[in-house]
């Protein structure tokens, strides 16, 4: 009898797993721009983002709000980040360039191909409404940008390409559409400001209170859930992270006593909802 419900058991979990197979081989990929041709292409060192830089300026404000609706409802400027993107697609990666031209190069995709993905799904209340674990479509995983002849998602720019790059402050400038996310700048990164925004951004993440707190009575240090998922990108244990992180925090010049040890962290819930201008703040 047992060996007949392990048998049936046995069965219905075959079953389970060839349909979760099947709907991850069936669901819906969006390709944006197209494999680059052979021939004269942009260099890496040499890549123009003043056309990000533009639409950044027009449609984000100073508190890296997104004016979706109006970027929707603008045929022109919906034309003209396609138009970015598929000029990004076609730059030759393997010419020389410095590491921060790469790198704004790979954190201006990323952001703009995360745009292009919300401004298919508007109106949408959050980027978590089009990410599911199991079938259909993913946006981060599915929408597909060529870049010099190859398939890029926005897991791969992010894992593939810029986490080994070994740069940790991309995560205070690398944008999932949320509010819990760092502020997206309204403008373009470029290779001769690079270092001061992630820097920037980087103060300007934590001077939220919905990502940094201390409460020195407790030595306890609430931080955004961004940490938990990436902190080992900044050093192995929390409280490495918190001494390499200390200058990026409001006061910082207050908060010796993180550097002694003994500290308890606790992670802050991420807000997934839209960063979308025309949504009222939580």
């Amino acid at each position: 009898m047992l060996a007949k419900v392990l048998w049936l058991v046995g069965g219905v979990t075959a079953l389970l797993i060839a349909g979760v197979l099947l709907l991850h081989l069936a669901r819906h990929r969006e390709q944006v721009g197209e494999a680059a041709l052979a021939g004269e292409r942009p260099a890496l060192a040499a890549v123009d983002h003043s056309a990000l830089d533009a639409l950044l300026k027009k449609h984000v404000d100073e508190q890296g709000m997104v004016a979706y609706r109006a970027w929707k409802a603008s045929e022109q400027d919906r034309k003209a980040l396609d138009d970015y993107l598929a000029y990004l697609g076609s730059v030759d990666t393997s010419s020389p360039a410095p590491t921060t031209a790469q790198l704004a190069y790979w954190i201006n995709m990323y952001n703009a191909l995360t745009i292009k993905g919300i401004l298919r799904e508007y109106p949408t209340t959050s980027i978590r409404n089009h990410t599911p674990v199991v079938g259909g479509y993913n946006i981060w995983r599915d929408l597909l940008l060529w870049v010099d002849g190859k398939s890029y998602s926005l897991e791969d720019i992010e894992h593939k390409v810029l986490r080994k790059m070994g740069e940790p402050r991309i995560h205070f400038a690398l944008v999932c559409a949320s509010k819990g996310c760092p502020p997206l700048l309204n403008r373009a990164y470029t290779t001769a400001q690079l270092e001061e925004q992630l820097s920037a951004n980087a103060r300007r993440f934590f001077a939220q209170p919905r990502n940094f707190q201390v409460d020195e009575r407790s030595r306890t240090v609430h931080i955004s859930e961004l940490l938990d998922w990436y902190g080992t990108d900044f050093a192995p244990t929390p409280a490495e992270q918190l001494r390499v992180l200390r200058p990026a925090f409001p006061a910082s010049d207050t908060l010796a006593w993180l550097e002694s040890g003994n500290i308890t962290v606790k992670y802050l819930e991420y807000d997934w909802s839209l960063n979308d201008q025309t949504q009222p703040a939580r």
